[in-house]
């Protein structure tokens, strides 16, 4: 098992834990919008960190956003896996042509 499926079962337990006890379920608890604020803010942090922090910043941020995102992907719904199977859908297609694809 990796380490995003780690977290994902992880995150999966502690989004029904007590608020008191877990940070995963205190946020849970405050809604959609406040899941989806919090990955905004830890993708702004990331770029921060990638224009004018050291590396050890931009490893650590990057962590707070794929974990936030991570807790966003639970509350609706979608697995991983998904994820992967969609980025491994457009493995070998060039960039513009799959965004190009999208508009179309």
């Amino acid at each position: 098992m990796d380490t995003l499926t780690r977290l994902e079962a992880t995150i999966a337990k502690r989004l029904t834990a007590s608020p008191d006890e877990s940070y995963v379920a205190r946020l849970n608890s405050k809604g959609l919008a406040k899941i989806a604020q919090k990955v905004g803010e830890e993708a702004v942090e990331t770029v921060i960190a990638a224009m004018s922090g050291p590396r050890e910043e931009l490893v650590s941020e990057s962590a707070d956003l794929l974990m936030h995102l991570v807790v966003l992907l639970q509350k609706k719904g979608v697995a991983l896996d998904e994820v992967m199977a969609e980025l491994d859908r457009r493995e070998g297609v060039s960039g513009l042509d799959e965004k190009a694809s999208r508009s179309a």
